[in-house]
């Protein structure tokens, strides 16, 4: 496992077609959309590379868990002056239209640096989390739970003790993944993924956060085991813009449960 940077903690049509309303609702930041992955190339039957999503993934059938730790990354907004990057944990997404997630954002807006925490249930519209305000290096601990055909998010700032939760349906929701994901969010004009923030690196997992039982997931197969118990089922994923990787993932840790991602 690299050590890279360890001293350095430090509606959805709606907005996009009113920025200027999305950047009043939420004191001045406009939710993203964290979409499906963009498959750009498989490598092999675990690894692959993506547009938009880097980290790690776990397939299977009926996802009712998933649970994750990150630290907030700190954006260098000197190398990106615009950027945006989001760093989470969620369920579905990997092979179907819906992603049902929560995490943190570290983004560059010209030139200044904005962190925050937001939830999305895919399609539907991210939400910024206003009553959560995070900052650089607070650990965050995630959660996705499914019972009765609703979905509950909860996140919590073990730095501060704020804690959020959320619930809803989804219709359409296939629980056939679970993930703990690095994202360069969506959209610009056309639709196309935003500019990756230097967001230097990012640690998951429990190893890293002291976070019990993250990364961890439950499907029909699995009861709250860690990401590597998923075996086969693992899919390790690099994020690439054209032939360049921007965003790569580590090896899981010794015990299965964590891994770094760092910006390229």
């Amino acid at each position: 496992m690299t050590t890279k940077g360890l001293g350095r903690f430090g509606i959805w049509l709606l907005l996009a077609a009113s920025p200027a309303l999305a950047q009043i609702a939420n004191g001045g930041i406009t939710p993203r959309q964290h979409g499906p992955m963009r498959l750009h190339e498989r490598i092999d039957e675990g690894s692959m590379t993506s547009d938009n999503w880097s980290g790690y993934a776990v397939t299977g059938t009926d996802f009712t868990f998933a649970k994750g730790s990150w630290h907030v990354p700190e954006v260098d907004c000197s190398v990106t002056p615009t950027g945006y990057s989001a760093f989470w944990v969620g369920i579905d997404g990997f092979s179907d239209g819906t992603v049902e997630q929560t995490g943190t954002a570290s983004d560059c807006s010209s030139g200044t640096a904005q962190y925050y925490a937001w939830y999305e249930f895919y399609p539907a519209g991210s939400v910024v989390i206003s009553s959560m305000p995070v900052s650089p290096g607070d650990t965050m601990g995630a959660s996705i739970t499914y019972k009765n055909g609703v979905f509950t998010i909860g996140i919590h700032d073990h730095t501060t003790g704020a804690e959020y939760t959320k619930s809803k349906a989804v219709p359409g929701a296939d629980r056939t993944s679970a993930e703990w994901i690095a994202e360069a969010p969506c959209c610009t004009s056309g639709g196309g993924i935003l500019p990756l923030a230097d967001y230097v690196y990012a640690v998951f997992g429990e190893d890293y956060n002291a976070d019990a039982d993250t990364d961890y997931a439950t499907d029909s197969s699995e009861s709250d085991k860690p990401i590597a118990d998923f075996g086969s089922h693992v899919q390790k994923i690099t994020m690439v813009k054209g032939a360049i990787s921007i965003s790569v993932p580590t090896a899981l840790s010794k015990d299965g449960t964590s891994f770094q991602t760092d910006y390229h």
